[in-house]
């Protein structure tokens, strides 16, 4: 059976899907941008800081599923330009030091609302 996970620590779906879907002891967690939930605006700041940001997003939806960034098995980072691998790649380490998850990491010509990062996961629960 399929469960539609939905907070409002984490900005709403801004199209026709959900933040995230639990199935089978499995969450799919949508992209998240880097949106503040609290003002519905973009953070201030560049790719680390926006970086920040989506994990800070990331986190609300796991734990609404159930789940922390412990549970996640895969993760697919987007971004605006392979030139913000770097600082991207340092707050990506912090929030995962011990648990590693697979990764893939690729540059999109565009993303949602012009953000410089996205960041999806699959994690178990």
């Amino acid at each position: 059976m399929k469960e539609i996970i939905s907070t409002e620590k984490a900005p709403g779906a801004i199209g026709p899907y959900s933040q995230a879907v639990k199935v089978s002891g499995m969450l799919f967690c949508s992209g998240q941008i880097p949106i503040d939930p609290a003002t519905g605006e973009f953070v201030p700041g560049g790719v680390a800081d926006q970086t920040e940001q989506v994990f800070k997003n990331l986190v609300a939806v796991l734990e609404a599923g159930g789940a922390s960034l412990d549970d996640v098995v895969k993760t697919s980072v987007f971004l605006a330009s392979m030139g913000d691998f770097a600082a991207m790649n340092d707050v990506y380490g912090k929030y995962f030091d011990t648990n590693k998850p697979a990764r893939s990491t690729v540059q999109a010509a565009g993303l949602p609302k012009g953000a410089l990062v996205e960041i999806d996961c699959i994690a178990v629960v």
